[in-house]
């Protein structure tokens, strides 16, 4: 089967999926149009983001372990979207959550930089600690702001409950839209981002500025992710497994394999929040469901590999 079919057939399955998130157990016009619809959108635009992210990371770094979770991006956009929320600046968290995922990014690649050259593992190294710091930090931060826990737990694991005011959805709208056009360039480097994979040779022979190329994509991933945080929380695994789920159906890498790994992210986050708000008695928080489906997807993949 060509990878046409199989878009096609994913297409479909994604508007099924859509029409019974919608309309399960008969809701009202009213909670279709004021509630569903606005965390259906916000729901595969993390999606999209995440899987999209996850394979950049993955081919950027030639590491099947990069995502940002582990490179700490996410937990340096939900600290300063925390700070936002509790300094009152609801409306600001999307440019805070941007602005701590860009810093501890940079952070990160500064201390890979560091000895010389370039070196992914010391990348890897790098987002774990900083990112173990920061959740130190967040701890205090719970501790001294108790009042705002519940804030914080769903920034924490993961919240695409969020019903939108007026002004806030105006934002979302108008971050939703940036968000489009980054993931849009992101489709396009595919090749480029092949390339680099390879190798950095081979990427300086074609006429690629590596070190520039690199920071502009991390850049424009840091972007994306601390967007993500500051409407969703941090949802876990998703930019880890979807961009191996997406080899593993269209059969390795390919150039359009970052719009692949957009669409199946959205439509693996779409069935993780109908579950998270069915399953229980209690809407779960979504990060909860991505981990218990992540982690055996991930095992298998793994045995796959042996």
């Amino acid at each position: 089967m060509n990878n046409r079919w199989k878009l096609i057939i994913l297409s479909l399955l994604m508007m099924v999926i859509i029409y019974i998130y919608l309309h399960f157990q008969a809701a009202s016009g009213f909670v279709i149009n004021n509630v569903r619809v606005p965390r259906l959108l916000l729901t595969a635009l993390t999606g999209l983001i995440l899987g999209s992210v996850g394979f950049c990371f993955q081919l950027l770094l030639d590491n099947p372990l990069a995502e940002p979770y582990i490179l700490g991006v996410s937990s340096g956009a939900a600290l300063s979207s925390i700070l936002a929320a509790a300094a009152g600046m609801y409306l600001l968290m999307p440019l805070f959550g941007f602005l701590g995922a860009l810093a501890t990014m940079l952070l990160v690649y500064w201390l890979a930089r560091q000895g010389g050259g370039f070196n992914t593992t010391r990348l890897l190294l790098a987002g774990i600690i900083i990112g173990m710091f920061i959740s130190a930090i967040i701890s205090l931060v719970m501790y001294l702001n108790q009042q705002d826990i519940g804030n914080i737990i769903n920034i924490l694991m993961g919240n695409l409950g969020h019903i939108f005011s007026r002004g806030e959805w105006q934002v979302f709208l108008g971050v939703a839209l940036i968000s489009l056009l980054l993931l849009t360039y992101l489709f396009l480097q595919g090749r480029r981002l092949l390339i680099l994979s390879t190798g950095e040779l081979l990427a300086v022979s074609l006429g690629i500025n590596v070190k520039s190329y690199r920071i502009r994509i991390f850049v424009i991933c840091s972007l994306l992710t601390g967007f993500t945080v500051a409407f969703a929380g941090i949802i876990g695994f998703v930019g880890l497994i979807i961009p191996h789920f997406t080899r593993l159906i269209w059969r390795g890498n390919k150039p359009g394999s970052i719009f692949y790994a957009g669409i199946s992210g959205a439509f693996f986050l779409i069935i993780c929040d109908f579950l998270a708000m069915h399953i229980a008695i209690i809407e779960l928080p979504v990060g909860i469901i991505t981990a218990f489906i992540g982690c055996p997807m991930f095992i298998y993949l793994l045995w796959q590999k042996k």
